[in-house]
């Protein structure tokens, strides 16, 4: 068995499992949990995989606690003035 992707329009869906139908010994379709709780789960895992692999080779500066509230503080009080 092969696995796919559909992305399918919100006014296509009940005609799409329509047609899918006649074929329920073929296919099997499964929901992804992890798209019903954020529709973007996938795009936000890839860009988290990139920001530590950026972090770990030492092409992004992670800040300790101490350091993003001492920059944090500095970004509002700039605002302010």
């Amino acid at each position: 068995m092969q696995t796919l992707i559909v992305n399918i329009q919100d006014g296509f869906m009940q005609d799409f499992l329509s047609i899918v139908e006649h074929y329920h010994g073929k296919i099997q379709i499964q929901k992804d949990k992890n798209l019903e709780y954020d529709p973007y789960f996938y795009e936000r895992q890839k860009e988290l995989h990139q920001i530590r692999a950026d972090v770990r080779s030492g092409k992004m500066e992670m800040l300790s606690e101490e350091q993003y509230e001492k920059e944090i503080e500095q970004f509002f009080s700039e605002l302010e003035k």
